[in-house]
């Protein structure tokens, strides 16, 4: 694949649901190959995950996307544009948020909106934009009074000044607390209504299952998996786990011929089932012919934690030397 200089003749060769394309991408420092190998590619207005442990390289790549980093080798075209040639064009189609994103404690919010908002290459509506995002209460405070979930709120609001193209956002809850990062969920379901394309990078799991169409999985500076995050727990994640309690003498030998049940055992009158995903519906109903009533019927599907440690052979808090 070859990277064209206008942005016309690359999207003809992708497809216009093609918004970054990355081939065989490498970066290295010294010795040390902090990326090696990468390669996906982001459909246009969907909001696209890169999962990993701290040091996998997630970072690298997208310092890379926004041209910010050069690359040592293989192919990237962000926008239909190379990042390392055509950074200025670039710049006018995409917003971020860097992870280690900060502001001037005593600039204030209206301040910050206005002055990035004279940056853009577009006109930008100001009230409007603090209107959208919930900050014109907050206009006259200064960021440094303002709390994890409301800088985050400007943060975002600042990547989407424009309404650029693409928007990446780097780490964007790390420091929150519980509250705070789901309102911030909410904003980046916002933004995806607005029909803005998300590249988001984080190595919280139950942020990339809950926000992501599509995620993928670094680890030591390659992508070891690709799909949705629904597709990789099915493929990847291991059977599905059910647990109920009953009382003394009951055998679970026959929910061994219930379609998908992998094994079933008891124990202490704790009965264990594992199978594939539609395995758990099957048993309730094979129960219910049983006459057997749980009250404590739980099921555990597969999750990314589960895929991660598939995939990579270890946890993603747990840190692993290059």
């Amino acid at each position: 694949m070859l990277i064209a200089e206008e942005s016309s003749g690359l999207e003809d060769q992708l497809g216009t649901d093609t918004v970054v394309s990355v081939a065989d991408l490498h970066k290295a420092y010294g010795r040390t190959e902090a990326v090696r190998g990468v390669s996906f590619e982001v459909r246009r207005r969907e909001i696209f995950g890169i999962l990993g442990s701290n040091g996998a390289g997630k970072t690298t790549v997208v310092e890379i996307l926004q041209g910010l980093r050069d690359r040592t080798s293989g192919e990237v075209s962000v926008l239909g544009l190379d990042p390392a040639r055509e950074k200025n064009r670039l710049r006018r189609g995409i917003g971020s948020q860097l992870q280690s994103s900060a502001l001037p404690d005593r600039l204030r919010v209206g301040e910050a909106v206005t002055l990035f908002a004279r940056a853009r290459h577009t006109p930008v509506d100001v009230a409007a934009t603090m209107t959208t995002w919930g900050l014109t209460p907050l206009r006259d405070r200064a960021f440094g009074s303002l709390s994890g979930g409301e800088q985050q709120r400007l943060f975002v609001a600042l990547a989407l000044l424009g309404d650029p193209e693409l928007v990446l956002l780097d780490e964007l809850t790390t420091g929150l607390d519980p509250s705070a990062r789901h309102a911030t969920w909410d904003l980046l379901h916002q933004v995806r209504e607005r029909g803005t394309t998300v590249v988001l990078v984080t190595h919280f799991m139950d942020e990339a299952e809950t926000l992501c169409d599509r995620v993928a999985v670094m680890d030591r500076g390659q992508v070891v998996a690709c799909d949705t995050p629904a597709a990789l727990t099915a493929h990847h994640g291991g059977p599905v786990t059910i647990t109920f309690s009953t009382t003394d003498g009951y055998r679970p030998d026959h929910l061994l011929a219930v379609p998908g049940v992998e094994s079933a055992t008891a124990r202490g009158g704790q009965v264990t089932v594992t199978g594939e995903s539609a395995a758990a519906v099957r048993v309730a109903a094979a129960l219910v012919e049983r006459g057997v009533s749980p009250v404590d019927y739980r099921t555990h599907y597969p999750s990314l934690e589960d895929v991660f440690l598939s995939m990579t052979g270890h946890r993603l808090s747990e840190k692993v030397s290059s």
